[in-house]
């Protein structure tokens, strides 16, 4: 008998590589505007807190509602889902850029201190951040759920391959992105004309590629609302086990340090290093740092268990903040032109963003891992959503973080330089990416606890 034919791994399905695809044209469309959001708005007129705020909402229900629309595409199928989920993103991305393209509103050089917005840029603006929040909570559990459904023991390398094919659409998205609103004719609210189109085509890759799993279809009204309560009641259930509870909030930790990568960082470079940072390509450090060792990382790291693996990965995050101190004190200082061509500053916020993107390798994968493992059947899109959880509450925790520290710390004591960038007290500046870095540190402390009360858990039982 051919003992290397029986143990040879047979190849991922179609449907696996398809999901897989669709998903690059979403992260596409997502990260080709994430970067500017913050900068988009606050030069829109929406002050100092509300971009980020604004921003953290945005997060919040993207990554928010999959906890109840994860359950929901279990029960209408994965595909209707998705087709529904790129109709609501497109006409959300239109709505970010009608202020600008047929509201008649001009964006600021440098963004205000006030609120000038009129409520013909905050309707649409709103509108389109629930359109995004909505269609984006449907996409990621039926994509995920696709994987888990298709990977079968190799759930591991499964979600391996699914996290570094996110990073591909977030590289495409940035450059594409950068390329568009750097051409001629083009400004910055380009970059959701570039979401749009991703977006669309992401639509008709799920007409003509995607084929739903074995799933079972709900085909009466009252089956519909009796599934929903149920999933509420499912949900609740799920939420009294303390093990899940505290684990998803220690987890939060992570993500409340990830998601200065699109609220401090952009304030940062855009107020305080240079007035036209490119943060689309600076930001690019993340999805080409994953790509290149995430295979390599999961392979030597294999053995790790998931706990572990995220513990690793908060510590890294929390590191990666301390590393902004330096240009504060170095000649010339943040603003300081190196080969004239980059900020000092700007180089270090791209190291920061690489950091950050080691510590997602050890981090979001094994996290989608653990409690993929816990679903039962039938459920898979329900604790798919609950994956995601941890990053609504650290999106949201971190956008009003991140723009209390940047204009109530970092900023206290600031000057105006005759650029109207701010020049920061270095001592400020400091406290307030230490108080970040600390934030990072607990968190992976707590989540060394957190590993050390379930093996005893465990040993007990």
């Amino acid at each position: 008998m051919n003992t290397d034919t029986q143990t040879k791994p047979t190849p991922f399905s179609a449907n696996f590589w398809s999901a897989n695809v669709i998903q690059i044209f979403e992260r596409a469309s997502y990260y080709g505007m994430a970067s500017f959001v913050v900068i988009y708005l606050g030069q829109l007129g929406f002050g100092n807190y509300w971009p980020s705020l604004i921003n953290s909402f945005l997060w919040g229900l993207i990554y928010f509602l999959p906890i109840l629309s994860g359950a929901i595409a279990d029960q209408i199928r994965f595909k209707r889902a998705l087709l529904l989920a790129f109709v609501l993103l497109s006409f959300g991305y239109f709505a970010l850029g009608y202020p600008i393209w047929f509201g008649g509103e001009v964006l600021a050089i440098v963004p205000g201190n006030e609120v000038t917005a009129s409520l013909d840029s905050v309707i649409p603006v709103c509108l389109g951040v629930l359109f995004i929040g909505v269609g984006a909570s449907l996409v990621r559990p039926s994509i995920a759920g696709t994987i888990q459904k298709t990977v079968g023991s190799r759930i591991t390398l499964g979600f391996a391959i699914f996290f570094m094919i996110i990073q591909f659409g977030n590289l495409f998205g940035r450059i594409i992105s950068y390329k568009v609103r750097n051409t001629s004719g083009f400004d910055l609210s380009s970059i959701f004309l570039v979401s749009m189109v991703a977006t669309v085509a992401a639509f008709f890759l799920v007409v003509f590629l995607y084929k739903d799993t074995d799933m079972a279809r709900i085909t009466t009204k009252m089956e519909r609302y009796e599934t929903i309560v149920n999933i509420l009641l499912t949900i609740k259930k799920s939420l009294t086990d303390i093990r899940l509870v505290i684990f998803l909030i220690i987890s939060s930790g992570f993500y409340m340090i990830f998601a200065q990568i699109y609220n401090l960082l952009p304030l940062y470079t855009k107020k305080t290093v240079e007035l036209t940072p490119a943060m689309d390509i600076y930001t690019v450090a993340n999805p080409i740092v994953i790509i290149t060792f995430q295979l390599l990382i999961t392979k030597i790291f294999v053995k790790f268990t998931p706990i572990k693996s995220i513990f690793i990965g908060t510590a890294i995050v929390g590191a990666s903040m301390l590393v902004n101190i330096f240009p504060l004190y170095m000649a010339g200082g943040v603003t300081q032109l190196v080969n004239d061509i980059i900020p000092l500053g700007s180089i270090f916020i791209v190291m920061t963003v690489a950091l950050i993107g080691f510590g997602e390798i050890f981090t979001s994968g094994r996290m989608w891992e653990y409690l993929a493992t816990l679903a039962p059947k039938g459920q898979e899109g329900l604790y798919q959503g609950f994956a995601n959880l941890p990053i609504a509450l650290g999106s949201i925790v971190g956008g009003f973080l991140g723009a209390w520290l940047f204009n109530e710390i970092m900023c206290k004591n600031a000057t105006e330089l005759p650029n109207r960038l701010l020049q920061l007290d270095p001592r400020q500046a400091c406290h307030g990416w230490i108080i970040l870095a600390c934030c990072g540190f607990v968190c992976a402390f707590s989540m060394f606890l957190y590993s050390r009360w379930i093996a005893k858990q465990i040993s007990a039982t």
